[in-house]
């Protein structure tokens, strides 16, 4: 575990891929594979894509933003959350392969918590599912540590000077999950619909939750 304060920016690799857009070379690489081992009968495309939806939709993150909306709603869940994380995971079922070991950040009006992976790309799978691909690039890796709050702007979030900037990073043995701050309007919100304001991106610390349509 290791907290360092301040550091400067990457910007995106969004890993949503509009209908439109041109494939990258990698991603040509990959259909390339997928179909030469599915043409040598080696995978079921259809056991392929039930794996990638499992980890991308129903593993995670709706699982973290689960999580995160059950501890905006209630204390005791957040209190034990927050002093043994892997402990009360495990009772959800959400301690598995790439997330044995668990620590729960919670962001404060002085406090912003954000995750990286110096060493490669260490990352909670059962509660966010695969790792976006600028979590694993070498630029977030390096610039997270050295200047936090220009990788912070860059990707959209401008905090305050006196808000302090903690990034910690994960290994192969603890990864972090950080719990945002709950959002001003969303008082009287169904655990579902605090759910639903939750992004994969705010449970790293690079981003930040939805703003309720009442709040707007």
């Amino acid at each position: 575990m290791s907290g360092h304060d301040d550091h400067h920016g990457h910007a995106t690799d969004d890993p949503s891929h509009p209908h439109n857009a041109p494939l990258s070379d990698v991603q040509l690489r990959v259909r390339a594979l997928e179909s030469l081992l599915v043409e040598k009968g080696l995978i079921d495309p259809a056991a392929l894509d039930e794996l990638i939806d499992q980890y991308e939709t129903k593993v995670g993150p709706r699982n973290g933003a689960q999580v995160v909306a059950r501890a905006w709603a209630d204390p005791d869940f957040k209190s034990r959350l927050l002093q043994n994380a892997t402990d009360t995971l495990a009772e959800l079922g959400l301690i598995g392969r790439q997330g044995e070991n668990m620590v729960v950040l919670e962001n404060t009006p002085t406090i912003h918590n954000m995750v990286v992976c110096t060493l490669c790309s260490c990352y909670p799978w059962p509660l966010l599912g695969l790792p976006p691909v600028w979590y694993k690039s070498a630029p977030y890796r390096s610039r997270a540590v050295i200047d936090p709050r220009g990788v912070l702007r860059d990707f959209g979030v401008n905090l305050p000077e006196e808000v302090e900037v903690r990034v910690w990073d994960s290994t192969a043995d603890l990864r972090y999950l950080v719990l945002p701050m709950r959002p001003d309007g969303s008082e009287g919100m169904s655990q579902e619909e605090l759910a639903a304001l939750v992004t994969r991106d705010a449970m790293i610390g690079t981003g930040v939750v939805k703003v309720p349509e009442a709040a707007q």
